[in-house]
């Protein structure tokens, strides 16, 4: 099968890869010949971008591209069968190329092209196919690995190999090594053996020589066995005997002892005992029997001892006997002996020498091993010495190296911080830049807006916004925002915000635009409502919950408290171990209390087991720092990750030890885990803690070191100073720090001073109290101040000395070990000193201002000193810190020492004043039934109950009181105003009541007056607060709102100004026909005849002509200009100055609304509060809020906007009314101007539109405050007289009192009305006298209430009144501006039209002028008459009639001089000879013949020179011999080169350069170039450039001779026969390196045939014996000529000088045969066919010549040789001073002797030629 496929493949299908089936897999695995395959059959219109790369991209592009058509085609294909094909899997290939050969043969019969099959499937199953394709390409793209996992496979694969190679060739070697130990081994053996057998070998023949040396003895008799046996038994017997002696010496000896001792005891125990023996013997008396005894006894000892003597007696024979059988014995041995003795005295001898021979080689041996392992030793002491010694050398470099990159890495972060810092630092410059580009370009082009006069707000914005760093110019339009702005909107957002802040507080406080007038300055009212600002901050406080102020001890510590800080090795440590040897203070790391906290969790210290006694400071750092970690989340993240079952678990248990305060009960396990937790102290949780982050690879948070810092502070008696070593070491650690200890947060701090700073409409000035900024944690903080590179290098000394001074030890293993925990815990440091000098350096700036702003507690010690000096920096700074705290705190113990002596000395006065009684038990006990009566909310509580039960005793009530407050705000309304005049109100005139005499009583809101405080109900600030925080929001928004429109519309007008301006500009120059008038005009007057110029009807003619075109020039002007002035008339109609006042009037009405609206909100919130402290239920007011009302600008949906807002109707004044009204203002300074007027009258309109509705609103605040002194009036009447009717006797004094006051002092009328507990009661009660005192205490509380009431409206009336008549003046201001800006632009539009016509008929009469002249003049006018609206010039650029064309140049013709031939004539001579002889040779006779028929012949055709006429045959014969070649043939080429004098004869050097350059244009090196080429090398002479052009044009340009001989060189050395022609430039220059000595000549053309300079040797004689005159110039221009003597002599010079200044390797270039053969003319054909015998013979003479001078010179090969080696050859010698054919001929001498011309000619062109080479 594979088969038929590869010959369908090969044969049929013909793919670009030959196919076979071993290769049948690996070809079709990149998926290119199938997409070839389906290219061949017109389906895979992609396969351009297939590949054929097997890279596994190339494969995944090419099977993706596939796919679809194989789908098409219907063939089984998917991921698993692409992958197998691209695997390689056998058959995988050959099944899918299968069934790609049946799919492909069945289309093929079909005859469809895959468009068609692909248009016939549904469009469903196509959508279907491209999922397919898709998924078919994620899911291949997920089997194929990537090309970089092959190559990295491949790699790895690689690698493998190599370990595989590498692991046998080290087991080979292993292998080899062990064969090599057992080869060894065995050789050792072998040696062992060898030896062994050489000493058993030496000891044998030693042997030998004992046993030759020993004397044959006769054995003894028989009886030497028996003997020896006897003496054996004797000898036996003898020690057996001994044996029994030395035991009974022995027995006996114990037998004596033992009687003494018995004697002895015996001796003591008689005496002892005699008296009992007596009296028992007494007793019993029986002496006989003791007797008997003792004899006894005597007896046996007696018998005893003659035993004992016969045994002693019997012994001693017996060693008798044997001592004699012994001394027999040994005369015997001794007979024995001395007959034996001189044998083995031999033998002993020679076996002594033996013993001592090997004695003494055994002591050798001893010694010189001894000596060999005493030198081992001290070598190896030596080694261990010197590798000890290099290694702390190598150890050395390395640290000073590792040193020097430490530098290095840290000198490359120092520039990255530095770049870092200059980028940021050149982005702050870049974008300040920017913004000061945007603001120049800003106010360029407002600059053009407002003709150079921009208004001075516009300009103070503009400033603010660059100040701020806000964009100048809009970044995007914020008209319609999205629900997730835009950056650039936001900007925008910030920046409109921050210019509606500017212009409220310029609105506020009535500067810049918003500045008083002159008028009004005097009659500022104060700019605060000191008891409005009480009010409010009375009720915010009611609001808000008692704050818990911060005790502090009374008795400050003595204790100093500090921090030392610095980078790595800056000496922190050792200066506060310095410190503690000298002060009493404990010394706190955050290292060591880490670990110690560690250490007490896994020593599970118990809280018994800490200090028993935690004091409060700990206890409310450990508060401060939960609460803060309840605020932050990360922080809660990190303390909830606890070491234990449940992590909230473990968080409760720690609230619940710290704040003692538990919310649930956990299970029974939790509470087993949480009980052993909480046992534990504080350290050792924050141990766990700790460890438990460390473990996870997690830093140990700020707030965690924070809370350790702390517990070890608390720790501390307070009468002990600390310091802190390196802590905090970021912001956020001294913030979390100084929170712990001190219990303020400065940013919370910061935030309230922010709020208050905050505008607010009212200000209470007693309550503005400056807080004291929060006492610092430390009394100093530290720094010593160290660099970088200092940090550095104490790391590497400290390292050095340690590497330094470690002492040996014995241990191999304990060195190592140590040696390797060393150098992990430097490299750690190393690794770390980077990011540690970087952490500081980053955290510094910021630390610094924290412990700088509040109060500089900073001090900096240089600590670039030695370690002496620095600790006693140190101390001397902690010295003078203690003696600053103890200062500091004597001054805070005297300060309160003070304030209690004022305290004792106030305390006596104070009882004598009768402080003010609170009636709140009897207000109470009124209440309550009013509560029960009238289901209304409660009004007030004492001022000691607490928070919590007022807010559960006011819930009900706060909800009834908001509805009402929302109706009350809901609640709109018009109130009618008239024009009534600004007065003082009524209360205003009972201001003053009847004082005693004395003192002024103080007025309301002055700093003297007493504010009322009564308390009031406690749902009353819970809706009074929002409402006034409303009224604020609303009030500030909207008159910002009406800011920014106003800003803009400034903007605005501005631009439409502007637009109006540049608008009318355009107008003005549009475009007229003047032009095509005065052109036709001109054509017609410049086409009159030349005849009727002069004719004075025709002048008069003209003159008419030019009259009409001025008449009709003159009609153009007028209507442009009454077209200008319509257009001017419809701009200043335009209703647009009319709309844009009519908006600016509705933005000033809003200003008076939001004005308005406050005084409204305000007189309603002070009547809710003074009402709700009178104890009386606040009044729904009915009354709708007074609307101020704005200006209609439309007609369109009227009553819809009269729903809401008034509208009044703009009076717009006619033009006939305004002509009908004579009156003129102020604004017109000019001329009347009727155009304007209708501008003017109704300016006056709107301006009596802003005065009416400013009255109004006037008005209507009077009406308002009328209002409610009316209504306090009549509450007080109607108090009154149901006082009356309900009083009784007792009280007719009080109400006498109080009705007495009203007609003098109305006031205090007012406030009967408030009091609901007198009207509470149901029956009259008889009062007492407390009773009426108590009455007569509340009327004047009413009194006070009322009268402090109305002061803070009055004071509201009048500030209102105030603002409502600034805005006023400012609206007139702002009107009167924008109409004199548009009455301005109208004006000037005025003027640009006059200025406009005058200039148009000035420049048509300047026309007229001109035109009259030339007709006057009778001239035509060439130039074009421009007429451009009003300017007028004649152009000199445009010329309405051609000039006439100037005269042709004659071309240049070259002249005869001196007998020179042409160029002309050079070229009609090559020719003819290129005739005769193609190749440049021809014989001497032809070539004479041929001179001969040209002189002859010459007459008429101008071939040659006049001069050549006059040679005659035998001067042409000698010119031909001066040319002979050989003395047989002549080179015409030659002859032409010389005839072509004169030209610059070239030097040697520019030979060669020519030579370079024809071979640098030569890029395929043939030797040859072409004409184009040939110019472009071009030769050592260039064309006169000098020429000089002459004046007349008629006269021909001067003949540049050079130029043309160049071309004719080229001409006169190609050959033509090739096209195109080409040139053998070595040729030619071997032509041009002829000279006039011929020695010369061939060494130059030697120099060109090698393309080197050839040097003259120096002894080479000059073997030039004929000097012939030459002739180099032919130029009659020669004025000096020179002898040729003297140019031969000059020439020789220099080859003097050039042989002197030969070099040592001069001439070593090579020369070949053929280069030779061509220098000597050994390469040329004879043209003529009869002398071609002569010519080959000469040539084979020149060739076996050569021949033989190479094989002299040892080239027998004929191999190139060098040149100084050729030139010592004789024959060369003679040939080059023989040769001249390269001598240059002087033909000059033929021609002037023929002219008979003497003399100097001739010998003056040799200097010429010389001059010229110079």
């Amino acid at each position: 099968m594979s088969e038929i496929l590869c010959q369908w493949l090969n044969q049929e299908v013909k793919v670009s890869q030959t196919v076979s089936p071993k290769s049948f897999a690996k070809a079709f695995s990149s998926g290119y010949l199938i997409g070839e395959v389906l290219h061949k059959f017109e389906l895979q219109d992609d396969f351009s971008k297939f590949t054929e790369s097997r890279v596994s991209s190339s494969k995944l592009n090419n099977f993706s591209r596939l796919e679809p058509t194989l789908h098409l085609l219907g063939v089984q294909f998917d991921q698993n069968v692409a992958h197998n094909i691209i695997t390689e899997k056998p058959g995988a290939a050959t099944k899918l190329l299968y069934q790609l050969y049946t799919v492909l043969q069945k289309k093929r019969k079909s005859g469809l092209t895959g468009l068609e099959m692909q248009t016939m499937q549904p469009l469903t199953n196509i959508r279907l196919q491209n999922m397919k394709s898709e998924a078919f390409r994620d899911r291949l793209r997920n089997l194929i690995p990537r090309q970089t996992d092959f190559n990295l496979m491949r790699v790895t694969h690689r690698f493998q190999e190599k370990y595989k190679h590498m692991k046998e060739d080290f087991v080979q070697m292993h292998f080899e090594k062990l064969e090599n130990f057992q080869k060894l081994k065995e050789e050792q053996r072998c040696f062992n053996i060898e030896k062994q057998r050489l000493s058993r070998r030496r000891q044998n023949e030693i042997m030998a020589k004992i046993q030759a040396a020993i004397i044959q003895i006769p054995k003894p008799a028989s009886n030497r066995t028996l003997k020896a046996l006897e003496a054996q038994k004797m000898m036996k017997k003898k020690k057996e005997a001994e044996d029994v002696a030395n035991e009974i010496k022995k027995f006996e000896a114990l037998i004596k002892k033992d009687l003494q001792a018995k004697e002895s005891a015996s001796k003591t125990s008689l005496d002892t005992a005699g008296q009992t023996t007596a009296d028992l013997l007494n007793t019993y008396s029986d002496d006989d029997y003791i007797k008997k005894i003792q004899k006894r006894l005597e007896e046996d000892a007696f018998a005893r001892e003659q035993r004992e003597k016969r045994r002693r007696r019997l012994l001693m024979d017996q060693l008798i006997a044997h001592e004699a059988q012994e001394e027999a014995y040994r005369e015997e041995q001794l007979i024995n002996r001395l007959m034996r003795q001189s044998q083995q005295e031999r033998r002993i001898a020679v076996q002594l020498m033996h013993v001592r021979h090997e004695k003494e080689v055994l002591w050798q041996n001893r010694i010189f091993r001894e000596k060999q392992y005493e030198e081992r030793r001290l070598k190896d002491f030596q080694d261990a010495l010197d590798r000890e010694a290099a290694l702390a050398k190598l150890a050395k470099i390395d640290s000073e190296e590792q040193a020097l990159r430490e530098k290095e890495v840290h000198e490359q972060i120092a520039v990255e911080r530095a770049q870092a810092r200059y980028q940021k630092h050149y982005s702050m410059c870049a974008e300040i830049l920017d913004q000061i580009l945007d603001l120049s370009t800003k106010v360029a082009d407002y600059r053009m807006l407002t003709n150079n006069l921009i208004p001075h707000k516009l300009m103070r914005d503009w400033k603010e916004l660059f100040f701020n760093g806000k964009p100048i110019y809009d970044q995007a339009s914020i008209k319609h925002l999205s629900a997730k702005p835009s950056v650039e909107q936001l900007i925008e957002l910030e920046k409109r915000d921050f210019l509606d802040s500017n212009d409220y507080d310029d609105y506020k406080n009535m500067v810049g635009e918003w500045a008083l007038p002159e008028e009004m300055v005097d009659s500022l009212p104060p700019s605060n409502n000191c008891i409005l600002g009480h009010v409010i901050r009375r009720l915010v406080e009611k609001s808000l919950p008692p704050q818990v102020e911060s005790a502090e001890p009374e008795l400050p510590s003595f204790a100093i408290k500090g921090c030392l800080l610095g980078k790595t090795f800056s000496g922190k440590t050792t200066a506060v171990k310095f410190l503690q040897k000298d002060f009493p203070i404990q010394i706190l790391s955050i290292d060591t209390l880490v670990q110690e906290a560690i250490q007490a969790f896994h020593d599970n210290e118990k809280i018994t087991e800490a200090l028993p006694i935690q004091n409060e400071p700990e206890e409310k750092a450990s508060l401060v720092l939960q609460e803060k970690a309840k605020e932050s989340q990360d922080l809660q993240n990190v303390f909830s990750a606890a070491p234990f079952p449940l992590e909230t678990l473990t968080e409760t248990e720690d609230k619940t030890m710290l704040s003692a305060e538990t919310n649930k009960t956990p299970k029974s396990e939790e509470v087993k885990s949480s009980d052993s937790f909480s046992e534990l102290t504080v350290r050792a949780q924050l141990g766990a803690k700790s460890e438990q982050l460390l473990k996870k690879g997690k830093s140990i948070s700020d707030m965690l070191l924070v809370s350790i810092m702390v517990n070890a502070i608390n720790q501390i008696p307070l009468d002990q100073g600390w310091v802190l070593d390196g802590f905090p070491m970021t912001l956020n650690q001294a913030k979390l720090l100084e929170e712990a200890l001190t219990g303020y947060d400065r940013n919370l701090i910061e935030l309230e001073e922010k709020k208050k700073q905050i505008s607010t409409l009212a200000v209470d000035p007693t309550a503005s109290k400056e807080v004291p900024p929060p006492p610092s944690a430390f009394d100093f903080v530290m720094l010593l101040d160290i660099s970088d590179n200092s940090s550095l290098d104490r790391m590497n000394d400290i390292m050095a000395e340690a590497l330094s001074s470690e002492t040996p030890r014995e241990d191999i293993n304990q060195r190592v070990a140590a040696k390797n925990q060393d150098m992990d815990e430097d490299q750690n440091l190393r690794d770390q000193i980077h990011h540690r000098i970087v952490g500081f350096l980053d955290n510094w700036p910021l630390l610094e201002q924290w412990y700088t702003e509040p109060e500089n507690i900073l001090i900096k010690i240089n600590a670039e000193v030695d370690k002496e000096s620095l600790c006693q920096k140190v101390k001397e700074m902690f010295m003078t810190e203690i003696m600053k705290k103890e200062n500091k705190v004597k001054k805070k113990l005297e300060e309160k020492e003070a304030e209690k002596k004022e305290v004792s000395l106030t305390e006596p006065s104070s009882p004598a004043a009768p402080p003010p009684p609170p009636p709140e038990p009897e207000r109470e006990k009124e209440i309550h039934p009013q509560q029960e009566r009238s289901k209304t909310p409660a009004k007030g509580k004492p001022p000691s109950e607490s928070p919590h039960g007022k807010q559960e005793s006011s819930q009900e009530g706060k909800g009834k009181k908001g509805e009402a407050s929302l109706k009350r705000k809901g609640s709109k309304g018009k109130s009618a105003g008239g024009k009534v005049p600004v007065k003082k109100s009524p209360a205003e005139s009972t201001n003053t009541s009847p004082t005693p005499v004395g003192p002024p009583p103080p007025k309301p809101g002055s700093e003297e007056w007493v504010y009322v405080d009564e308390p009031i109900a406690e749902e009353i600030p819970s809706f009074l607060v929002p409402y006034w925080e409303l009224i604020e929001s609303s009030y500030i928004d909207s008159i910002k709102k009406v800011l920014r429109h106003l800003r803009e519309d400034r903007h605005t007008v501005l631009a439409y100004l502007y637009d109006i301006r540049t608008g009318f500009q355009q107008f003005l120059r549009r475009p007229d026909h003047k032009q095509n008038f005065v052109s036709q005009w001109q054509t017609d007057f410049n086409s009159l005849p030349d005849d009727l110029w002069d004719d004075e009807e025709t002048k008069a003619e003209l003159h008419q002509r030019l009259n009409d075109l001025r008449d009709r020039l003159w009609d153009i002007c007028d209507a442009q200009k009454e077209e200008a002035e319509q257009e001017r008339l419809d701009i200043i109609n335009e209703s647009w100055l009319q709309d844009s006042m009519g908006i600016t009037m509705n933005h000033f009405f809003s200003l008076m609304q939001a004005e308005l609206n406050r005084f409204q909100d305000t007189k309603r919130l002070l009547q809710d509060y003074y009402r709700g402290m009178e104890c009386k239920i606040p009044t729904d007011d009915n009354k709708k809020f007074t609307r101020v009302p704005l200006v209609q600008l439309c007609t369109k949906d009227v009553l819809e906007c009269q729903l809401r807002i008034p509208l009044v109707p703009r009076i717009s004044i006619s033009l006939d009314l305004a002509m009908s009204k004579s009156k003129s203002r102020a604004l017109l300074k000019d001329k009347i101007d009727y155009t304007l007027e209708n501008v003017e009258l109704n300016f006056e309109a709107d301006e009596k539109l802003v005065i009416d509705t400013w009255q109004q609103a006037s008005s209507a605040i009077s009406h308002m405050v009328t209002a409610e002194i009316h209504q306090r009036l009549m509450e007080e009447e109607k108090e009154n007289q149901s006082a009356d009717a309900k009083d009784k006797s007792p009280q007719m004094s009080a109400n006498k009192k109080v009705k007495n006051e009203p007609p003098k002092k109305k006031k205090e009328d007012k406030k009967a009305k408030g009091k609901s507990p007198p009207t509470a009661e149901a029956s009259p009660v008889i009062l007492t006298v407390e009773e009426m005192a108590e009455m007569e205490k509340r009327n004047k509380l009413r009194l006070k209430i009322k009268e402090e009431h109305l002061a803070a409206l009055q004071f509201e009336e009048i500030a209102t009144q105030f603002r409502l008549e600034l805005i006023k003046t400012k609206a007139l201001a702002f009107l009167e501006e924008l109409v004199l800006k548009a009455v301005d632009v109208y004006k000037l539009m005025e003027k640009w039209l006059g200025e406009r016509y005058l200039k148009e008929m000035a420049s048509v009469e300047k026309l007229t002028e001109v035109a009259r002249y030339h007709i006057e003049t009778s001239t035509k006018i060439q130039n074009e008459l421009y007429l451009n609206q009003e300017d007028f010039f004649i152009n000199g650029d445009v010329k309405v009639f051609p000039d006439p064309p100037p005269p042709i140049r004659p071309p240049p013709v070259e002249k005869e001089e001196n007998g020179t031939l042409t160029i002309e004539q050079l070229d009609n001579l090559r020719e003819q000879f290129l005739e005769i002889a193609p190749k440049g040779i021809i014989g001497n006779k032809a070539f004479a013949d041929i001179l001969l028929d040209l002189v002859t012949l010459n007459l008429g055709t101008n071939n040659i020179p006049s001069s050549w006429m006059h040679l005659t045959q035998a001067e042409l014969q000698e010119l031909t011999s001066l040319l002979v070649v050989n003395s047989e043939f002549v080179d015409w080429r030659k002859f032409l080169l010389v005839t072509s004098l004169p030209w610059p004869i070239p030097l040697e050097e520019e030979l060669l350069k020519t030579l370079q350059r024809f071979k640098a244009v030569d890029d395929e090196q043939l030797g040859t170039v072409t004409f184009k080429q040939y110019m472009q090398a071009g030769l050592w002479f260039k064309g006169d450039e000098d020429v000089k052009i002459p004046e007349n044009p008629l006269e021909p340009l001067p003949f540049n001779r050079q130029e043309h001989l160049i071309e004719f060189f080229f001409r006169l050395f190609a050959d033509y026969e090739k096209n195109p022609p080409q040139l053998d430039y070595t040729q030619m220059l071997l032509y041009f390196a002829c000279h006039p000595d011929a020695v010369e000549g061939v060494y130059r053309a030697l120099s060109v045939a090698i393309g080197t300079h050839v040097f003259q040797p120096i002894e080479t004689p000059n073997l030039i014996t004929e000097k012939t005159s030459f002739l180099t110039d032919m130029s009659p221009i020669a004025e000096s000529p020179e002898p040729e003597e003297n140019v031969i002599s000059e020439e020789r010079e220099v080859r003097e000088e050039k042989g002197e200044e030969i070099p040592e390797n001069a001439n070593t270039e090579k020369i070949s045969m053929e280069t030779l053969l061509r220098v000597f003319r050994g390469g040329n054909e004879a043209q003529d066919p009869n002398r071609f015998s002569s010519q080959l013979k000469m040539e084979n003479i020149y060739a076996e010549n050569f021949i033989k001078v190479f094989q002299d010179l040892d080239a027998k090969n004929l191999e190139a040789i060098e040149v100084a080696v050729l030139l010592k050859h004789p024959f060369i010698q003679d040939l080059i001073s023989s040769y001249s054919d390269y001598r240059i001929p002087d033909i000059k001498m033929i021609l002037q002797r023929s002219e008979h011309v003497q003399g100097s000619d001739g010998e003056r062109s040799p200097s010429r030629l010389t001059e010229e080479k110079k």
